[in-house]
């Protein structure tokens, strides 16, 4: 099944609010933390959010946020991880975040988890713990983005 990829709208919130909520690692532990206003907030105001799909279900989204040139959020429903997808996703947030002139992004997540394994075969380069239960990533502008 092949999937395609695709900035993310209003429409497509519940969803992203049901795959956020069914991650195996990186669970929150306030559910009230994030909101559906916020997810919103991210679509535009605050920065950018794409989806992934297979057959026409959602099954992955990505943000990145362009205040502070992070990625927000990214999440794959656990019985779609191991395709790409997160990888995919990923690429799109920071290509936008690098297009719009960032010089580095930035991310944290649960140490010691998939997604810490993740960033760290993506190239991204882990820092320091920013809390008990945060490790900081960065990532560097590639040269490719780099202006002549």
């Amino acid at each position: 099944m092949p999937i395609t990829y695709r900035e993310a709208t209003i429409d497509d919130i519940p969803v992203i609010m049901e795959i956020r909520f069914a991650v195996k690692e990186n669970v929150l532990s306030n559910p009230n933390a994030v909101t559906p206003a916020m997810c919103i907030d991210y679509l535009d105001k605050l920065g950018h959010g794409w989806v992934a799909e297979i057959d026409q279900q959602v099954v992955g989204f990505s943000y990145a946020a362009s205040e502070d040139n992070s990625i927000w959020a990214l999440f794959v429903l656990p019985e779609f991880e191991g395709r790409g997808i997160g990888k995919n996703l990923l690429t799109l947030a920071t290509d936008w975040l690098f297009q719009r002139g960032a010089d580095h992004i930035k991310l944290g997540t649960q140490p010691n988890t998939r997604a810490d394994r993740f960033y760290g075969l993506q190239a991204w380069v882990r820092g320091e713990m920013k809390n008990h239960s945060e490790v900081n990533y960065t990532l560097d502008r590639p040269a490719y983005f780099l202006s002549d």
